[in-house]
């Protein structure tokens, strides 16, 4: 693989970000779409504007584009990415229920299917396959958009997540699929540079969606279970951040009686906010955790079947018990404020987060 072309398409990616997300930002402002504060999720200082994801995602598809072949299966992400953008875009006028966007996403993953982009496991009927792709494919999308509330953190895990599945595509020999990954790093890159706190511009929920989508759909391609069968926790470890963070929060409000898809703040790095660090501290310490994770699922693909089940059982364990240190962290007592820039997208404009 000539990974010097797949740093050139990092690159183009990057540069096509970095010029977009500018245009993005004045469109969003003379349109309106923005995201204004509302007192109790969305404590931002002023109205920020929407459209960055967009912005990123044409950095992502026209790096790929003039990077490698156009392929049936690579069609398929493509399209299936894109009405994935368009049901954001949608959703970031605040005008799509829950269950709306649910069908729109399950439209995507049924494009991905049809394309081969699924999980196969040779031991499972098929219809077992398609229901683990479908759960697997819904789940890492609203992961990425539930994780997106705090300036840099969707953008930056995602680059993290994103390095880990291009070295996995190298070992395997999926270059086109390296090609796509390493559009995608450069293009969040890029967005990155406006989205660090204190952030110009939201990605909304067209840029976290596709971003779960992208890694969702190219975690699937490697062949994980040529070495051993513990091989198939490579991919939840790799995107095991959002996953422990959707997982936690899902938890909280089972405990608390609240709907599971109501906005609330549950979230880790709320949690971590409270416990007095700052947003970029934050930010940074899920990256290094999101780099953790991902290094650990590399290592589960190398070390024999005893090991790695042994490893991934150590990991478990282990954020099981943050996940225990963090519901004792109290996100509601008086006198506690979240500052500005903390929730960087709202995390409930249509119930979803």
């Amino acid at each position: 693989m000539n990974l010097i072309v797949l740093g050139l398409t990092a690159c183009l990616a990057f540069l096509m970000s970095l010029y977009g997300v500018p245009v993005a930002r004045r469109a969003a402002l003379k349109y309106g779409i923005v995201d204004s504060p509302d007192g109790r999720l969305k404590q931002q200082c002023e109205r920020v504007r929407y459209l960055g994801g967009l912005a990123g995602c044409r950095g992502v598809l026209g790096g790929r584009a003039v990077a490698f072949e156009i392929r049936h299966d690579v069609l398929g992400i493509v399209l299936a990415g894109t009405l994935i953008i368009m049901l954001g875009l949608i959703d970031d006028f605040g005008v799509l229920s829950p269950r709306t966007k649910l069908a729109g996403q399950l439209l995507a993953v049924f494009v991905l299917i049809k394309s081969g982009i699924r999980i196969e496991i040779a031991s499972l009927p098929d219809w077992v396959d398609i229901a683990l792709t479908v759960f697997w494919m819904v789940g890492i999308i609203n992961a990425f958009n539930h994780l997106d509330i705090m300036d840099g953190l969707s953008a930056g895990v995602g680059i993290v997540s994103a390095a880990f599945l291009c070295v996995v595509a190298i070992l395997y020999g999926e270059q086109t699929f390296a090609f796509m990954l390493a559009a995608l790093m450069g293009s969040l890159l890029g967005f990155l540079r406006y989205n660090w706190q204190p952030a110009s511009i939201y990605m909304g929920d067209s840029g976290a969606m596709f971003i779960g989508l992208m890694l969702g759909a190219l975690s699937m391609i490697g062949k994980y279970t040529q070495g051993h069968s513990v091989s198939l926790l490579t991919p939840v470890l790799i995107l095991g951040m959002p996953i422990f963070d959707t997982l936690f929060v899902m938890y909280i409000r089972f405990l608390r009686g609240l709907p599971v898809f109501l906005g609330s703040p549950d979230h880790l790095a709320i949690r971590l906010r409270h416990w007095g660090l700052s947003v970029k501290q934050v930010v940074l310490i899920s990256y290094l955790g999101a780099a953790v994770l991902g290094g650990i699922g590399l290592l589960v693909m190398s070390i024999p079947p005893d090991l790695a089940l042994l490893l991934s059982g150590m990991t478990v364990l282990c954020l099981a018990g943050a996940a225990v240190a963090l519901t004792k962290v109290n996100v509601v007592r008086v006198g506690v404020e979240v500052p500005a820039q903390t929730v960087a997208r709202p995390v409930g404009r249509t119930g979803s987060a």
